[in-house]
């Protein structure tokens, strides 16, 4: 039960993250990848305290930091290109569900025993992606979905490498430091850090707050749940992040999205109704 509620905090956080960015990027306060530099730099500088507050830096090891860091370069800067176009709610439903694939194929090729129930719910969850944005449902702009799509599969490699860590705080902050280089970099080549305060903030309070600390409680339960539970769980943020870009955006869902978010949180009921994985 501790995991469920711990998990359950985490994707709120997720989802703060697509309603904070779109915020700040959809209404023009900064410019996409000055988001993400702020937000990275942010996020770095709260781990760094938390570190210090907890007894001083400590190197957690390479293994995973490579795909640790290089996925969570990929994840910042796709996601914040893609909220240009997108609505929070359809731009977190591309999002995981890009996750999802990555971090199920990530779960059969490191040898996870993967349940036929939770096979079965993860396909109804996906299954409702797909209704989302096939022909006829919402218009999705194909730029700001291919620029998510990229951003989750960087967040599901992330978050593969993530279950071997055995100090989350550590690595988190590891992670995040040396991606700050990469991302600044990136962003004052191509995007010119346009900004005002509100956009400054938002990205702060992104990168401080809900990725930050988020990302550190992410790493810490991740290994009680495995890489094709935690793929599933990930598919409760869209509809989160819908509910909070209507509530505090003012952004328009239609029937269509929430009969999909059904159709998800459904699948997501069945596939965590197991127990934990366990390996070949």
């Amino acid at each position: 039960m501790r995991v469920f509620g711990w998990t359950a905090l985490a994707m709120a956080a997720f989802a703060a993250n697509s309603v904070l960015n779109r915020m700040a990027v959809g209404a023009g306060w900064i410019d996409p990848l000055g988001f993400a530099a702020v937000r990275v730099v942010a996020g770095a500088l709260m781990l760094a305290l938390l570190l210090g507050v907890r007894g001083g830096v400590v190197w957690p090891g390479t293994r995973g930091r490579l795909a640790g860091v290089s996925g969570l370069v990929v994840y910042l800067v796709g996601f914040s290109v893609a909220y240009l176009a997108l609505g929070a709610g359809i731009g977190a439903l591309i999002l995981f569900g890009a996750v999802q694939v990555t971090m199920f194929g990530g779960a059969v090729l490191s040898g996870e025993v993967v349940p036929g129930r939770r096979w079965l719910g993860a396909g109804l969850a996906f299954a409702g992606l797909v209704g989302l944005v096939a022909p006829g449902g919402a218009e999705v702009p194909v730029a700001g979905a291919v620029a998510m799509a990229c951003a989750g599969i960087g967040w599901g490699i992330y978050s593969l490498a993530g279950r071997g860590a055995s100090d989350a705080l550590a690595a988190t902050a590891w992670n995040f430091g040396l991606a700050v280089p990469v991302v600044v970099g990136v962003a004052l080549i191509w995007g010119g850090m346009r900004a005002e305060a509100a956009g400054v903030w938002l990205a702060v309070l992104s990168g401080a707050v809900t990725s930050g600390l988020g990302y550190a409680l992410w790493y810490t339960v991740l290994p009680g749940l495995g890489a094709a539970r935690a793929a599933v769980a990930q598919l409760t943020v869209p509809v989160l992040a819908a509910l909070g870009g209507a509530v505090v955006i003012g952004e328009a869902v239609g029937g269509r999205f929430w009969v999909a978010s059904a159709v998800i949180l459904s699948g997501v009921a069945i596939a965590s109704a197991q127990s934990g994985l366990t390996r070949r």
